[in-house]
């Protein structure tokens, strides 16, 4: 008896003095916090970092130019018991330190408009390297994950989806942003892959009333001016310009519903924004649309201009419809919050200390 109780002492005593604390875990890893207003990665890298509170690493410079896979190296190279935290898809050409890095998607090959030879070759010799070279390889969806391990060939052991969440600030409540009409809402960047002249010519065959018009955020360009001047929408059509992260569920809030039809996303937080506020979606089926909006939302092909229309149609004169959407929707964005997705990056990052 006297012998078990000596051991059980000596096993607490060890076990003890081996524990390391969540804040000597949380000081031992640097984050690179360089990605403020950069769209879905600027508010993956701050939504969880308000959370985990890792340190500022102190990179300087520009975390999306090519060159800061060779500036890194040397904060990395001389860094000792760290590991250094990634919320972007560029990683160090050479770390002593051991890092995680975040490929959210792969639409710099996946989509042409995107794409280049610099961009391919930087992928290769760089990106591909990193994927081999770090601890882990974080993402945000399946689609995603499935898409690194094909392109990569590592493990699927070391692609790690921690999902995206939604910010409290998307709800119902709240003030609207007050446009004097109703309105359907693109958030957008005028990037191709988003779909914005599909989404255009949908609007325009939708039988939408006159007074119902279609927002996209940021700012117009020659492109879309001249597409939306060829199928005479130039009074139905509105540009928001830079909208203040503060000021954009205001701008949710006032939506008849949210389009979102884009031909790519690793993620796609819109949907998840738009459900939390309350508003109708409709969206793709493809990449990881359909995996995010589940049963909640209208999913439509995006090359189909017809089944888009439809659905704006039905989203706009169908009450019912509309309330199971925004019922439907309130529960698919209750499963995606930023305190899952900062603890799976936490304890993914604690398992390499």
């Amino acid at each position: 008896m006297a012998v078990n109780y000596l051991k059980l002492i000596f096993n607490f005593i060890l076990g003890c003095s081996c524990k390391i604390s969540e804040d000597q875990l949380v000081r031992k890893i640097l984050i690179d916090n360089r990605w403020h207003d950069s769209g879905g990665i600027g508010t993956f890298a701050e939504e969880t970092n308000k959370i985990n509170r890792y340190r500022n690493a102190d990179f300087l410079g520009k975390p999306f130019s090519p060159l800061d896979c060779l500036k890194l190296c040397k904060k990395t190279l001389f860094a000792k018991d760290s590991v250094f935290f990634f919320p972007g898809y560029i990683p160090p050409l050479f770390s002593k330190a051991p890092y995680v890095f975040t490929i959210h998607d792969l639409n710099h090959i996946d989509r042409s408009e995107n794409s280049s030879v610099f961009k391919r070759l930087f992928y290769k010799a760089v990106i591909l390297r990193g994927c081999r070279k770090s601890k882990l390889i974080f993402t945000v969806s399946e689609f995603s994950k499935n898409r690194i391990i094909e392109w990569s060939g590592v493990s699927k052991d070391k692609v790690i989806n921690v999902g995206n969440g939604v910010s409290e600030s998307f709800s119902p409540e709240g003030d609207a942003i007050g446009y004097p009409f109703e309105y359907f809402l693109c958030v957008s960047n005028r990037k191709a892959h988003k779909n914005e002249m599909g989404t255009l010519e949908a609007f325009k065959l939708a039988q939408l009333p006159d007074s119902i018009k279609l927002v996209f955020t940021g700012k117009i360009n020659d492109e879309i001016n001249a597409k939306i001047s060829e199928l005479g929408l130039q009074d139905r059509v509105i540009f928001t310009g830079f909208v203040k992260q503060n000021d954009l569920p205001k701008l949710y809030r006032g939506a008849r519903a949210l389009v979102f039809v884009s031909f790519y996303e690793g993620f796609g937080l819109p949907v998840l924004e738009a459900m939390a506020s309350g508003v109708p979606v409709i969206t793709s089926c493809t990449t990881s649309l359909g995996e995010v909006a589940g049963d909640a939302a209208l999913l439509v092909e995006p090359t189909d201009i017809n089944e888009i229309s439809l659905a704006m149609y039905k989203v706009n004169s169908d009450d019912l419809l509309r309330q199971k959407l925004i019922r439907l929707g309130f529960s698919q964005a209750k499963k995606y919050s930023w305190h899952l997705t900062a603890h799976k990056i936490r304890s993914s990052l604690n398992s390499i200390i």
